[in-house]
């Protein structure tokens, strides 16, 4: 259970209240309806990471996954569309601490709320400071303590305005349908991201043949449990789609049910462990292009050096937050899905790596279920493809454009697709493998 505990830690349930408004008005009121179908599309794609997991337990990546079961070139694209959403989380994530902390202190613009979070987060990781890992602990148990109580404060006032009567429309209502409901589950699965991280403990249980495929579904089914039910209180104490922020709407219901004194203290605490993990993340993406770059996957000269005396890739921790600044212009709910495009493209492909594992098994003479190898892998590209084309059109366009410059840049280092696409070294636990320096290797540290 302690890996599932790290898998839905990792996904940080509390962001369901972060994005409630978001969910709530493009489902037109039926967030806990959207949140059951984003639960429903990734646990069949988490099937097929179990399958993954379970014939290559070492790796614990869409990109290795594709590289093996495809091709080296799609693994390329695989791992070049998740670039995407590694670029794009710490945006979000940024975008959240300033619009959360401007509800709480209106007098600073939102902004600058977001400035103060790009800069001190960039520093942090041009530095190289780490948040100890028991700080990260106590901050999961505050806002773990500020979820039950919201569900209590919810369940309270849901009793004392309306009763259970109402309770059913916060799954549907007069003002929803299939399309708004889908459009929100389109964007509710960005609170899943992360799930698959426990493919990355597979060194460290036992058995992880069996242990890890079973963490991964045993995480979506919790995590998907917690959005639900938390989306339901929520949207029971406060009917249908309209607020007057959506992008805040958590601040407020929180001030709806438990006063400001209780909205601020959740606030603060959210905000406080929003902002270690907006470093973790900005680090480990920074790491990423790092490796990307030392085994030629982006231009080595800029994206694969290090700094000579920090041993921080500079260069990548600073391109991180001018892409966080982007934010300015942008919206929560357009934010998160820039970032689904990616993530939908790459579980589409472990789908599809499912499938050309069975073929290739089939061929070779072992046979497996055709339903769990091929029907539900199919089901579960074609719900993510789906979802594709339910996120908005500005997502949309930014996705292809990208994945265009992917291919064109593929084209480049494989010398028009002639050759294999170079290999990123990852690290056995997932991570991007060793951040220090070869010192054999004089394109690494720089002045």
């Amino acid at each position: 259970m302690s890996v599932v505990a790290f898998g839905v830690a990792y996904m940080a349930p509390a962001v369901v209240m972060s994005i409630f408004g978001v969910i709530a008005a493009t489902s037109k009121g039926a967030a806990p309806t959207a949140y059951a179908i984003a639960t429903g599309a990734m646990l069949l794609t988490g099937l097929s990471y179990a399958k993954m997991a379970k014939v290559h337990p070492s790796s614990g990546s869409v990109y290795t996954y594709a590289r093996k079961e495809l091709d080296s070139r799609v693994g390329f694209l695989a791992g070049w569309a998740l670039l995407l959403d590694y670029l794009f989380l710490p945006m979000v994530a940024w975008l959240i601490q300033a619009i959360y902390l401007h509800a709480q202190f209106p007098a600073v613009p939102e902004w600058a709320w977001l400035v103060i979070n790009v800069v001190l987060a960039t520093v942090i990781n041009i530095v190289g400071l780490k948040v100890a890992d028991r700080v990260n602990r106590v901050l999961l148990l505050g806002v773990t303590a500020v979820l039950v109580v919201l569900a209590v404060l919810c369940v309270h006032y849901g009793l004392g305005h309306g009763g259970t009567a109402s309770a059913g429309h916060a799954f549907w209502n007069h003002a929803t349908s299939f399309s708004a409901v889908t459009a929100a589950a389109a964007v509710a699965a960005y609170a899943f991201l992360g799930f698959d991280a426990v493919s990355t403990l597979s060194e460290e249980v036992r058995d992880p043949r069996r242990t890890i495929p079973r963490s991964i579904i045993l995480t979506v089914l919790t995590g998907g449990g917690i959005f639900i039910v938390i989306s339901f209180l929520m949207q029971w104490a406060h009917p249908g789609g309209s607020f007057p922020d959506q992008d805040s709407a958590g601040y407020l219901l929180s001030t709806t049910v438990g006063g400001k004194t209780f909205a601020d203290v959740a606030n603060i605490v959210g905000m406080l462990g929003g902002f270690a993990s907006c470093v973790a993340i900005q680090a480990s993406t920074s790491r990423l292009m790092f490796v990307m770059g030392r085994d030629g996957a982006l231009p080595r000269r800029v994206f694969g050096r290090l700094h000579r005396k920090l041993l921080t890739p500079v260069t990548n921790v600073l391109v991180i937050g001018a892409v966080g600044l982007l934010a300015m212009n942008l919206s929560l709910a357009d934010a998160t899905s820039f970032i689904n495009f990616g993530a939908f493209l790459g579980f589409t492909l472990v789908n599809v790596c499912v499938i050309a594992y069975a073929v290739r098994q089939w061929r070779s003479g072992t046979r497996h279920s055709p339903v769990r190898y091929l029907l539900l892998p199919a089901a579960g590209a074609a719900v993510d493809v789906y979802l594709i084309t339910q996120l908005g059109g500005t997502a949309v366009r930014l996705g292809l454009g990208w994945l265009v410059i992917g291919i064109v840049w593929l084209a480049v280092i494989t010398k028009g697709f002639r050759r294999p696409a170079p290999e990123m070294r990852l690290g056995s636990d997932g991570e991007a493998g060793p951040a220090e320096p070869e010192a054999s290797d004089p394109l690494l540290p720089t002045a």
